[in-house]
């Protein structure tokens, strides 16, 4: 049976275990079409990587539904283009200006590339169970067009998520419009988190919430200064809202979705990679009235998500530290080359949070690497993608990765000949330092 043919009650019946809370809308009480709509943008969400911009083309011209008709049926690329152009004349010229590989390629064979990527992983099921765990531990699905959806995304452009999954109350997100977020190191000082949790108590105490990325260090700093002052924190996960990472920080992130929210672009199950962490940080930066980087050494993935800021013009600021710590280089790069607002003390942030323009030219991003080359994005995924003891197929990497065969195994070349991967009997493992 097509996803075409699929019937109103065949639907309900394949999410029957969805409780209301997890699709976001009352399943017997919701238009036929808002149901589809709402599972069709759960579905690819598990199917397409966080910042698939051929996806956003996609489903702006022809909606969430008809592309997971297109998948499902298994249209030709040709028939697809032709199905999108028809609605908007702009969909081929977009396509064809995405990067792939470091060049630009014309539409249809970007969308055949796209399509390669994204087939491995197409499964209604695989999205209806996401939605029943996300209703097992209270989270809920939301989609652009919500009351609620942060309007900061739609500054990402086609790189704004399909749809985020909350866990806690989604009220808590009309707290983003007046946020901060606060970043840093995981390998942080104890200067560098003194000064997380002073800044995160002085914007507590001035109706500010706390935006970060939950991890060790800066982040766990922010979050629990945050909650000790009754404030609202959010920390946005870099895989499913179910999979409480890191490990350690399981309880603190139990209390943010208690009094706060866990946000997260993928679908509950879904596990942290690298590349993940690295799309994750455009949410952080995008939700936020302003960035601050508390403590970030010359290479921390913290200036990734500053790099985000800057290059939507959000404010951005850096907090300096010690001329002689490695632990503020990063810092203090951000204040000397790249236009950051120098900040030491939590009412200078609140007054950043309300400058109307970014402290930096886009341009500034790149330093930070969120216009880094397809190829290490490429290369990023394809290592998350790979173990040190068991050997994965071609397949097996493309998957994991939401590459297409051919660009895994261009990547895989590449990776060999710097001595990351080995391949072994038509199999690939990653190579040990």
């Amino acid at each position: 049976m097509g996803y075409l043919e699929l019937e109103t009650r065949e639907l309900l019946r394949l999410l029957e275990p969805v409780t209301p809370v997890g699709l976001g809308v009352d399943l017997r009480q919701t238009d036929e079409g808002i149901v589809r709509e709402r599972f069709a943008r759960a579905a690819l969400s598990s199917v397409v990587e966080p910042g698939d911009s051929d996806a956003a083309i996609l489903i702006g011209a022809l909606g969430a539904r008809t592309l997971l008709v297109a998948l499902v049926e298994r249209w030709p690329p040709g028939r697809i283009l032709s199905s999108a152009t028809a609605i908007d004349a702009g969909v081929e010229a977009a396509l064809t200006a995405n990067r792939a590989n470091g060049r630009s390629t014309g539409a249809a064979a970007r969308l055949a590339e796209a399509l390669a990527r994204w087939m491995p992983r197409l499964s209604l099921r695989t999205a209806s169970a996401a939605l029943a765990s996300a209703g097992h531990v209270g989270a809920s699905l939301l989609v652009p067009g919500d009351t609620l959806w942060p309007t900061g995304f739609g500054d990402l452009g086609d790189g704004a998520p399909l749809a985020i999954w909350v866990r806690g109350d989604p009220e808590t997100l009309r707290a983003v419009n007046r946020s901060i977020a606060l970043v840093g190191a995981r390998a942080s000082t104890g200067y560098g988190e003194h000064v997380a949790m002073e800044s995160a108590a002085g914007l507590a105490d001035r109706g500010f919430a706390v935006v970060s990325g939950g991890a060790y260090g800066i982040d766990g700093a922010a979050h629990r200064a945050t909650l000790a002052s009754d404030q609202t924190t959010i920390a946005f996960l870099a895989g499913g809202v179910d999979r409480l990472y890191p490990s350690g920080h399981s309880d603190l992130l139990t209390r943010i979705a208690q009094t706060g929210l866990l946000i997260g672009e993928l679908p509950c199950g879904s596990s942290p990679t690298k590349w993940r962490f690295l799309q994750r940080n455009r949410l952080i930066a995008a939700a936020s009235r302003a960035t601050v980087v508390i403590e970030a050494g010359r290479r921390s993935g913290s200036l990734n998500t500053a790099g985000h800021a800057a290059t939507i013009g959000r404010p951005l600021g850096a907090v300096p530290g010690p001329v002689t710590s490695p632990a503020s280089a990063g810092c203090h790069r951000l204040i000397q080359e790249f236009g950051a607002a120098c900040v030491t003390s939590a009412a200078e942030m609140a007054e950043l949070a309300g400058i109307a323009t970014g402290a930096g030219d886009p341009s500034d991003a790149e330093f930070a690497g969120s216009r880094s080359s397809a190829g290490n994005d490429e290369g990023v995924r394809v290592l998350d993608s790979l173990s040190y003891r068991a050997q994965r197929s071609v397949r097996e990497v493309a998957v994991r990765s939401g590459m297409s065969e051919r660009e895994t195994r261009s990547v895989l070349a590449t990776l060999e000949l710097e001595r990351l991967v080995v391949e072994r009997d038509g199999s690939w493992i990653k190579q040990r330092e």
